[in-house]
């Protein structure tokens, strides 16, 4: 998928503004959400005994939430970023260690982070908020880096992989807004514009290297740091003291449901071990098979925002 920003800079209004030829619309937010079979109404009824007999439900989100949001993922059949693109996600390591990797990142993040930005909840995420409001969700764990349940009103939640929505310093650990920082690339980048091809899942684009080699990245205003988004890249760990919040809320559960993941990372994945060794009851909502497909007692391949909104809380 081709997509031109056009990004130009008005002297007059002084700030940026992104021309996409490719808008979010049903059709595009398709794109990236992977074949699954017709609801099955015994499903539906399988899920909805399991969520009523539930009285501290622990939920665990991944990517396959938010494709339906117009957000592609890495590991969808057909759909996902590994299989329309040899591309990989950026590491961890190499950010840390090569300023040309981070200027190719920010570069890159800049252009597509009025688009990610603007992503919205949609039913499935409502659904979840809609449930911790009733009482029956009792905690929340995203995998997901974008914000959409706290934009679609979820509070008892943990973000394991932090959100784009902030960013670090990797000094001095001051923490902004990704919004401030955009406003500081466009200051530092007037004249500078691009070409992007394809969305990625993490709300960066991608963009030649002629292109890249111009852009400014600014530096931390507090140290002079290097600065990354508020997220845990690949090749990294999670923070031990969240790691240590979530399996204290998975033991204070009495049962699990996982939505919209794989489980393929161990970050994830742990907590279902713990799950297991709780003897918690665990469903899983997924397109494709998972890592726990063994380990569930009710196994659901359906889309998150068609089936959620149909079952009852109370």
């Amino acid at each position: 998928m081709k997509r031109s920003f056009g990004l130009t800079f008005k002297s007059a209004k002084g700030r940026w503004i992104a021309n996409p030829s490719w808008q979010c619309s049903k059709a595009s937010i398709g794109l990236f959400v992977p074949a699954s079979p017709p609801l099955d109404p015994e499903k539906v009824k399988e899920l909805q005994r399991f969520i009523t007999l539930s009285k501290r439900l622990l939920v665990m989100t991944g990517a396959g939430i938010s494709t339906e949001s117009g957000i592609p993922d890495y590991r969808s059949e057909k759909v996902g970023l590994y299989a329309r693109t040899d591309r990989r996600p950026i590491q961890h390591g190499d950010f840390v260690r090569s300023a040309p990797i981070r200027q190719r990142y920010w570069a890159r993040n800049f252009v597509g982070w009025p688009q990610f930005s603007s992503h919205q909840p949609n039913p499935a995420h409502w659904a979840l908020s809609t449930w911790e409001k009733l009482g029956k969700l009792y905690w929340l764990v995203t995998q997901n880096v974008d914000a959409l349940h706290t934009k679609a009103g979820s509070r008892r939640l943990t973000e394991l992989h932090g959100c784009m929505h902030r960013v670090l310093c990797l000094n001095c650990g001051e923490q902004t807004p990704r919004g401030v920082l955009q406003e500081r690339f466009q200051v530092l980048n007037p004249t500078w514009s691009a070409e992007a091809y394809g969305l990625a899942p993490d709300g960066d684009v991608f963009l030649s290297e002629e292109e890249v080699r111009s852009f400014q990245v600014p530096s931390c205003v507090q140290c002079g740091g290097h600065l990354k988004p508020d997220v845990v890249f690949f090749g990294d760990t999670v923070n031990p003291d969240k790691v240590d919040f979530v399996h204290k809320r998975v033991k204070e559960a009495d049962s699990l449901l996982v939505v919209g993941s794989s489980l393929q990372v161990y970050s994830s994945y742990r907590f279902i071990l713990t799950a297991r060794e709780k003897k918690l009851p665990i469903a899983i909502l997924n397109i494709g098979p998972t890592r726990s497909d063994d380990l569930a007692c009710l196994k659901l391949n359906s889309r998150c925002g068609e089936l959620l909104p149909l079952i009852d809380p109370r």
